[in-house]
């Protein structure tokens, strides 16, 4: 199995136990419920497919996130890989399970399953010994029906973040040409207040992400971030980041009333005041109208909202701290780096974005995992361990002088 395939069945996992990580699942009576719905609900697997697990399984996956965050539901390889096994509790009861619910999956079909989600290996198990135990049970034989996720407006600050892009004024800078800039905002749902924002040439993920950086930075992580379907916010970088700090991601369907509505009415209410107001030939940087833009957004975020109680989004913000989940420095520089595979050629090279980068020359002719900050000051490896091992620049000069270990042959009496 590929680093990218054990990847892909990670985020899977995290995508079931998310509402219980992120805290927004209130609606069950125990995690326990929880479990059992989820497993009826079932989830999309790498392969498009939807798929139902056990709820002891589930509660396993949340265990292992608890303990080991995200990595912890990578699938690892066995210590006793190459070795046949028989049929163990777990897999007993994910095949029971599967077969109580789904009478109408085969023996392969069930098989397949296993093999897809990473519970065995194809040399671990055969498609027989999983039809044997089939045949064995006498289940009576159940139905279950899916339940929808209902959405629900929270009523706590750090529950939700709503974020979207704008296009702001035209800039013309020192050179004289004139650029088109963007405003990248992050408002929390239930204060309306502005927790993250910045000015762009660009509205890439990488500038989204320096924004989100940011405001987790200051105000600690949300339980949710509301996005729409825009390339800049849906790709597997943004499902990554969010399964990191524990989060979830919502993408709004085209066309439908969402909670991103708030992050629409504030950019336009941003235009009709910031925009309508500035005299754009005052301003030839675009750190000058970065300094402008943070100004009106902290006069907005101090200023009484009238849909707030006579307060402002500031006051009713900082009005739960026990709700500000604050990380350390270290989790969010590790949580916030980008993620990628390269194949090392045989000189210890790889090559990122036409830069060349040299490893050590134990990961020659194999394929790597790297992880990155999104300006490409840090590269690391993922060591098997987890551990990251920075790397550099190819310097092809010093490498000219560095003294190579000689083979010493010996001859057979020495």
């Amino acid at each position: 199995m590929t680093q990218e395939q054990t990847h892909e069945i990670a985020l899977m996992r995290y995508s079931v136990i998310a509402p219980l990580i992120s805290g927004l699942q209130d609606s069950f009576s125990s995690n326990e419920a929880f479990f059992r719905d989820a497993s009826a609900r079932g989830v999309m697997a790498p392969d498009g497919t939807t798929k139902h697990f056990a709820p002891t399984t589930i509660k396993k996956w949340y265990n292992h996130y608890n303990k080991g965050g995200f990595d912890a539901l990578v699938p690892s390889s066995r210590a006793d890989l190459g070795k046949p096994r028989k049929l163990d509790d777990e897999l007993q009861e994910q095949i029971k399970y599967l077969k109580t619910n789904y009478p109408r999956m085969s023996a392969a079909a069930i098989y397949r399953q296993l093999r897809d989600n990473g519970s065995i290996r194809p040399d671990d198990l055969s498609e027989s010994t999983v039809n044997r135990y089939l045949n064995s049970l006498a289940l009576e034989m159940k139905t279950t029906t899916n339940q929808d996720m209902r959405r629900y407006e929270r009523p706590h600050i750090n529950e939700v973040w709503c974020g979207d892009s704008s296009v702001g004024p035209y800039l013309k800078t020192v050179d004289g040409k004139k650029h088109k800039v963007y405003i990248i905002a992050l408002i929390d749902d239930a204060s309306r207040f502005i927790v993250g924002i910045d000015i762009f040439f660009n509205d890439n993920f990488v500038n989204l992400m320096s924004v989100m950086k940011s405001a987790v930075a200051k105000y600690g992580r949300p339980q949710m971030f509301n996005f729409d379907n825009g390339s800049s916010y849906k790709n597997k970088q943004m499902e990554l980041l969010a399964a990191r700090l524990g989060s979830i991601i919502h993408y709004d369907q085209p066309y439908t009333p969402t909670q991103k509505a708030k992050i629409e009415r504030w950019f336009r209410t941003m235009k009709d005041q910031w925009m309508a107001a500035l005299d754009i030939r005052d301003f030839h940087s675009l750190d000058e109208l970065r300094g402008n833009l943070m100004a009106y957004v902290n006069h907005y975020n101090q200023s009484v909202h009238s849909s707030l109680k006579g307060k402002s989004p500031q006051d009713r913000f900082f009005s739960e701290p026990e709700r500000i989940r604050r990380l350390s420095e270290e989790e969010i520089d590790h949580n916030f780096l980008l993620e990628i595979e390269r194949r090392v050629s045989a000189d210890s090279v790889i090559t990122i974005d036409q830069v060349e980068y040299e490893v050590d020359c134990r990961f020659a002719k194999q394929r790597i995992r790297l992880r990155y900050s999104p300006g490409m000051e840090e590269i690391f490896i993922v060591e098997s361990d987890g551990t990251l091992t920075p790397i550099r620049l190819l310097n092809k000069h010093e490498n000219a002088f560095v003294k190579r270990e000689k083979i010493h042959l010996c001859r057979g009496d020495e």
